[in-house]
């Protein structure tokens, strides 16, 4: 009798663990990661609940020598948001970010293909900047185009720096609406903090000429520091 009980136990224990197995779905992703040309590619078993990630990010320069592309894939470690956003900056800089979700086997196997940035003038000016590390920015008007009705502007650090003023990248220009207020890593080693301001629109006070505008090394990027500062504060 008692052996009989334990066995009506024992398999008691083994149907609910099975069910709590089971009700764990999983579903398969693929693993990617590219940098420019760079590629490393697996497959893994992730939580169906927060399903697969496919991620492109490109920085477009004045020289297709120092464009950079950056592409993963994989297993989200938090619930997948879908975003995509761009920025055209000072010196001919753009950059284009696209995160997509989805939940089923390898579905994001597929590569995802960036749109051509507009050539239609939307009637926004926007002041345009950039400066990276051992280079001197030029203040500039930007004639916005497409979708990028907002004026932006970025500071950018490495990441995993403890150094909030150890700039990569300071920026201005004209950026999609979703681009706006984001703290994000992008290229896998910047930090980007961004702010969009009708301020730094064109304005009246700024003389109307077709000429550029030199701008200070240092008091620039502390104009965008000061910027989002106020947005943060």
């Amino acid at each position: 009798m008692a052996w009989s009980s334990s066995l009506k136990s024992l398999l008691t224990v083994f149907v609910f663990t099975s069910l709590a197995v089971s009700s764990v779905e999983s579903n398969q992703c693929m693993v990617y990661t590219c940098e420019n040309e760079q590629c490393t590619e697996d497959t893994d078993d992730c939580l169906d609940s927060n399903g697969c990630f496919n991620q492109i990010q490109r920085f477009d320069t004045p020289s297709s020598a120092t464009n950079e592309t950056f592409k993963q894939k994989g297993c989200s470690k938090d619930p997948c948001s879908e975003l995509e956003f761009s920025a055209t900056l000072g010196e001919q800089r753009r950059f284009s970010f696209v995160n997509r979700c989805c939940t089923s086997d390898n579905c994001n196997k597929d590569n995802i293909t960036l749109s051509q940035a507009s050539k239609e003038a939307n009637g926004i000016q926007c002041l345009a900047y950039y400066e990276e590390p051992g280079t001197q920015g030029i203040l500039s008007f930007l004639n916005c185009t497409g979708n990028e009705t907002k004026c932006v502007a970025i500071i950018g650090t490495a990441a995993g720096s403890s150094h909030p003023f150890a700039f990569v990248i300071a920026g201005m220009g004209c950026a999609t609406e979703s681009a706006c207020n984001r703290s994000i890593t992008v290229l896998n080693s910047t930090n980007i903090l961004t702010f969009c301001s009708s301020e730094l629109a064109r304005s009246s006070s700024v003389p109307d000429r077709t000429g550029l505008l030199p701008a200070s090394i240092s008091t620039v990027p502390m104009l965008i520091v000061l910027l989002l500062l106020k947005v943060l504060l």
